[in-house]
């Protein structure tokens, strides 16, 4: 295995890490119907994709 050849100091380290956290979904509200869906996705119980129907649903 590989080691290396200096520490790597705890600001360095830091550092790198900073873009290792999560970060928050955006969700879209439908102003019509309220309904609430990830961006980008259509909402699967619906078949609406911002205020568009796009598929039709099957209802049992």
């Amino acid at each position: 295995m590989a080691h290396p050849k200096r520490k790597i100091s705890r600001t360095r380290r830091d550092k790198r890490r900073t873009h290792d956290k999560l970060g928050f979904k955006q969700i879209f509200t439908d102003p019509k119907s309220g309904d609430t869906s990830l961006y980008h996705r259509i909402n699967m119980e619906t078949g609406i994709y911002r205020g568009v129907q796009v598929i039709e649903v099957k209802t049992s």
